[in-house]
């Protein structure tokens, strides 16, 4: 098994770019088309559980669009062979009551229609 091909990361590294320019900017589209498409994918948020594309679509299109941008504190790509890997990130983000704090993790699929998002994570962390 080969963890962490160079061009396995560097392809991971720009779609992650990709995904994250898209979420700040709620460009909802690209986002959708970044999830897999099948019934067994799922999101789970700091407020909500997703289920199933139509779930994850509903929560994108409802979601907020202030206050989006984020500054990443951590971000790990770890590959296993040429279609598996999984991202995790550590964030801060800005607001009214004072920053934030949180982690995202993804697991990321090589399928026919290219790398897709299977299962997501984001949980904000208590104040310390």
């Amino acid at each position: 098994m080969t963890i962490n091909d160079p061009d396995v990361v560097a392809e991971l590294s720009d779609l992650y770019s990709r995904y994250e320019n898209a979420l700040v900017a709620n460009d909802v589209e690209t986002l959708i088309s970044m999830f897999w498409s099948g019934d067994r994918v799922m999101r789970f948020g700091a407020t909500e559980n997703l289920y199933g594309p139509s779930d994850l679509e509903a929560f994108r299109r409802s979601r907020p669009t202030q206050n989006l941008a984020r500054t990443i504190q951590r971000l790990d790509i770890v590959s296993f062979d040429r279609d598996f890997a999984s991202i995790t990130l550590e964030f801060e983000r800005e607001t009214e009551a004072g920053p934030i704090r949180g982690r995202q993790s993804q697991v990321w699929v090589r399928l026919p229609e290219g790398w897709r998002i299977v299962q997501a994570h984001v949980s904000l962390l208590s104040a310390a």
